[in-house]
């Protein structure tokens, strides 16, 4: 007989990759890993590095498994996951790699969840959190947020190699320290408020720890991993951070929580004008919005000097909102704070017109 079942307290929890694997040359070992799940591979590469990575995913493969090689056409969209679905179909592909940004990323772990297969994630960027989560965000194919689509489990592996992520432009690497620059605060206003996180349960915990932990990387090696970046070089700090980018702020935001930066970076994506900028540089605003929202004006300053030091955006002119109006604020606002938006994770009652209010302070 189970003891004090009748008043146990709410259940709690945490999601974790199956595996993680970082370091200077990973992408050699691609194939190997991709064998242990199956003897054949759909992968699907980013558009952007298709003709960067193609050969070298090509030669990681070339002792087996067998594996088709796709291109991703820019969104994670249903129209593109439906693709990738009916091609690893025809393949007769038992597992899914996706390599690239997040949004290649995420397409391909939603199509396994839809195959029933085992995805790899080999992330070529280090921008967002995206590739460690059981999570895809799922765009209308005009760029703007469709809906948040929860997988049933998280990645297979994560395998990422620190070289290439060093070879990208340094604005990927500054894009997801803003990413990871919102774990912690989000985090926090869920263990404050009690809300739920992505497995619909309150955190453990560590949970929480890896969120801090994940902000205190980030402020002590962020600026000299842009420098690492810029030599192209795969330094300790780079590693430091992007092992707080993908894995820190992956298991940070999955099993703490997520609250008002990303409700606000939804409401940004609203707007034409930001769409040519990336997912981090957007939340960077948001983490920047959340704490006047909450009046926390030493900490604003504290974290908008970080942002100016790693070259985030700190001004809505930064992300492409140089003409800001009224009904353009208005519209960031009602998207955020739609009812069962993430914004109401947050250990108070946010309305619009404290959204607006603080995106005010920010023009």
């Amino acid at each position: 007989m189970l003891v004090g079942t009748g008043d146990a307290a709410p259940l709690r929890g945490a999601r974790f990759p199956g595996r993680y694997i970082q370091g200077k040359g990973a992408i050699t070992h691609l194939g190997r890993e991709a064998a242990s799940l199956a003897g054949k591979a759909i992968v699907l590469v980013d558009n952007g590095v298709f003709d960067l990575v193609r050969d070298d995913i090509a030669a990681a493969f070339a002792n087996g498994p067998a594996c088709e090689i796709v291109r991703h056409g820019g969104e994670c969209s249903e129209r593109a996951i439906a693709g990738l679905v009916a091609a690893a179909k025809s393949a007769g592909a038992g597992v899914v790699v996706g390599a690239g940004g997040g949004k290649a990323l995420d397409t391909a772990k939603a199509a396994a969840r839809d195959l029933d297969l085992p995805v790899v994630v080999f992330p070529t960027i280090a921008a967002s959190d995206a590739p460690c989560s059981a999570l895809a965000v799922v765009y209308n194919d005009d760029g703007t947020v469709a809906y948040d689509t929860f997988l049933p489990r998280n990645p297979d592996l994560v395998l990422v190699d620190t070289a290439l992520i060093a070879r990208a432009p340094a604005r990927f690497l500054a894009a997801g320290i803003g990413d990871a620059l919102a774990t912690w605060y989000e985090a926090d206003s869920c263990r404050r408020s009690g809300a739920s996180n992505c497995m619909k349960m309150p955190g453990v915990p560590l949970a929480y720890e890896v969120a801090r932990f994940c902000r205190d990387t980030i402020f002590e090696f962020g600026v000299a991993a842009l420098a690492d970046c810029r030599a192209k070089q795969a330094g300790e700090a780079l590693e430091r951070v992007v092992e707080a980018n993908i894995l820190l702020s992956g298991i940070g935001f999955e099993s703490g929580g997520v609250a008002a930066a990303h409700a606000i970076h939804h409401g940004l994506c609203e707007l034409d004008d930001v769409h040519h900028h990336l997912h981090g540089e957007k939340v960077a605003i948001g983490v920047l919005a959340g704490l006047l929202i909450h009046g926390l004006e030493d900490e604003f300053r504290k974290v908008e000097a970080f942002c100016l030091s790693v070259g985030l955006p700190t001004r809505l002119a930064d992300i492409g909102m140089t003409a800001t109006t009224p009904e353009k604020l208005a519209a960031v606002a009602r998207r955020a704070c739609r009812a069962g938006e993430i914004i109401h994770n947050e250990p108070m009652p946010v309305t619009e017109d404290m959204v607006v209010a603080a995106l005010q302070r920010l023009i």
